[in-house]
């Protein structure tokens, strides 16, 4: 059997012909752009990203070795350092094009480390002795210090997806100070130290740059550890020990993954996924922080599937002279594979639940887990569907929130709330019915008392978090109990409000009346307790010429004021029975005494006809007389 791999590389690389031309690569992470700079005369750049829409090429003086090289967001703004001390602007703004500028940082004797652009004209620099922080004004060709911090800096990280700044600081690296940026503001936040491992005397560890990575898990800030421990201590694998920073309050050791290997590692976080990856092995492991081990303040992880290696990218050749190509890759998840990787169903579901592309995953795993029978077991069964339909009441419960606020309108002081997104996790009634349900219930090597009991644990799950069971899953439970002559049940069901009440279901129980006489009762019943399906009642009973019966069921309701004198009239001509024609005639006349005074009625009641037959059959004399004063 070929091995399964649930890590991918993305189809379309970002590509840059004749590399081996090219001087340097460099890689924007903020807008996952990479530069190629050949260099001799004028400077050429090429920029590309995912989207060969985005590309961009352009020329520049040659003013020496370029050592970082990035844009602003939008690609307004072109910041190039080329020395330890300053920056050069060009602006890339319609309005404004080509306009240039520099800037040297402001401390005295101090080094550029880098820059890290956080908004389309502000721009921080790290310095090895704090950062600088800038807004650049194209138009005026200059650059405004907004704030500035000191602070000796070892080397730094920056998260684009929250624009925050991590700072390495102290002898030993482990004290990390961050800083938040939003909107001209620069925001110091709690400093906090990393546990470094215990190493035999007199060495003392260090953290490093290699060690350490920023990313946004679930939409928290984290500081992911890679921790390497001594070979002389108990337990030598590495681990990798993730700190949460939250915006405001201190800074928290929340989880520890286990790798259960020495070695070296590269870390990623893909669809909220930490992926780790080992080098000597050539495998690669994934951990989900949100699978949380009950009772346990500090989660310890294992991996969530067995290592493996990424799925092998086929690189096309164009011939011996075949020009060098450099690729760059979007890491991606594959989910199909997972499925037979992790057994336990529950766990599945949770880890399935929380990924980006999972709608089509889950109901093949519905659909499997219900294609083993009785071997499934209904306790998994309803595991599945309550996980399942947790998640789908949140989102309506969300979509219910929003609508109610939008109607009202936003509260003083408080922010407009955002419609909630409907994602993938969300597996409605309808998505269960087409692609899991409904074939399921066809199937003829499944016993017919499974397939019913999964419908109703299906129809439980629901009750339970109070969704409104749609009318087609009753449909499916009645069909079934039909089918196998089960009508005792379906009595039951009924009876003890199992199946709810509902006018299309009521309509079904009349059309099984050939089949099992008792449903007519039973779908009259349900209609009376709806109390708004009066018409559908009355519409039932003159279908089968029950016409007095429909007459007395609208007078218990106090609906006979203003029903149609025509469409009784014409059930009961339809019955052929003169009396009852007769007898409902005589109603009417007297309504519409007791409504006008003249038992007469009007041209817009079109009864001409029936007042024509009246007369033929019982003579002008039995029309009602007016009562005169």
């Amino acid at each position: 059997m070929s091995e399964e791999h649930y890590l991918e590389l993305c189809e379309n690389p970002v590509q840059f012909e004749n590399a081996s031309s090219v001087n340097n690569v460099f890689f924007d992470e903020a807008n996952k752009q990479v530069f190629a700079v050949r260099s001799g005369g004028a400077t050429g750049v090429v920029v590309k990203g995912p989207d060969d829409k985005n590309s961009v090429a352009f020329r520049m003086d040659d003013k020496g070795e370029v050592k970082c090289i990035k844009f602003s967001i939008g690609n307004k703004i072109l910041a190039v350092q080329r020395t330890p001390k300053s920056v050069d602007f060009i602006s890339f703004i319609p309005d404004y094009p080509h306009l240039e500028c520099s800037q040297e940082c402001k401390m005295k004797n101090a080094s550029i480390l880098g820059f890290c652009w956080t908004n389309w004209n502000e721009i921080v620099f790290v310095t090895d002795q704090g950062i600088e922080f800038y807004q650049v004004l194209p138009d005026k060709r200059s650059l405004k210090l907004l704030k500035s911090q000191s602070v000796n800096v070892n080397w730094y990280m920056y998260c684009p997806e929250t624009a925050v700044i991590l700072l390495s600081t102290t002898a030993q690296g482990n004290v990390l100070q961050p800083f938040a940026f939003k909107s001209g503001t620069m925001s110091k936040m709690p400093k906090f130290e990393i546990e470094l491992p215990v190493v035999p005397k007199p060495a003392k560890p260090n953290l490093t740059e290699r060690d350490i990575a920023v990313a946004t898990i679930y939409g928290q800030l984290y500081v992911m550890y890679l921790k390497h421990h001594s070979r002389t201590t108990d337990s030598p694998c590495a681990e990798v020990v993730l700190y949460q920073l939250p915006r405001e309050g201190s800074y928290k050791k929340t989880n520890v993954l286990k790798l259960n290997t020495t070695g070296k590692f590269a870390l990623n976080v893909v669809d909220n996924l930490v992926v780790v990856h080992h080098q000597s092995s050539q495998t690669s492991i994934i951990f989900d922080i949100k699978l949380r081990e009950p009772d346990c303040a500090l989660n310890v992880h294992q991996p969530v599937l067995p290592g493996r290696s990424i799925h092998p990218y086929r690189i096309p050749l164009t011939g011996i002279g075949y020009s060098l190509t450099g690729y760059l890759w979007y890491l991606q998840v594959k989910l199909p594979p997972t499925v037979n990787l992790l057994q336990d169903k529950g766990k599945l579901m949770d880890f399935l639940l929380r990924r980006r592309d999972c709608k089509m995953v889950i109901l093949s795993v519905c659909a499997q887990m219900l294609n083993g029978g009785d071997k499934g077991g209904l306790p998994v069964v309803a595991t599945v569907f309550d996980k399942l339909n947790q998640v789908y009441k949140e989102y309506l419960e969300a979509e219910q929130t929003y609508t109610v606020v939008s109607t009202s309108g936003p509260s003083r002081g408080s922010a407009a709330r955002e419609r909630p997104v409907r994602t993938q996790a969300v597996i409605d009634q309808s998505d269960m019915y087409t692609h899991v349900l409904s074939s399921f219930s066809e199937k003829k090597d499944t016993s017919h008392k499974f397939i019913i009991a999964v419908l109703m644990e299906y129809i439980r799950s629901l009750n339970q978090v109070q969704i409104t069971v749609q009318h087609y899953l009753y449909e499916l439970v009645i069909k079934m109990l039909v089918q196998h002559n089960l009508f005792y049940m379906l009595h039951q069901f009924l009876q003890y409000h199992v199946l709810s009440d509902s006018k299309p279901l009521a309509c079904l129980l009349l059309s099984l009346e050939s089949t099992y006489p008792p449903a007519h009762q039973l779908s009259l019943d349900m209609l009376k307790r709806l109390s708004t399906a009066n018409d559908e009642i009355v519409e039932v009973l003159l279908s089968r010429q029950q016409v007095l019966g429909a007459l007395r069921f609208i007078r218990s309701v106090g609906g006979h004021g203003n029903i149609s004198a025509r469409k009784f009239l014409d059930a009961a001509r339809q019955t052929a029975d003169q009396m009852l024609f007769y007898t409902i005639f005589r109603f009417f006349e007297q309504r519409n005494m007791r409504l006008r005074g003249n038992p007469s009625f009007i041209p817009g009641e079109h009864c001409e006809e029936h007042v024509v037959y009246f007369k033929q059959v019982f003579g002008e004399q039995a029309l009602m007389k007016q009562v005169t004063v």
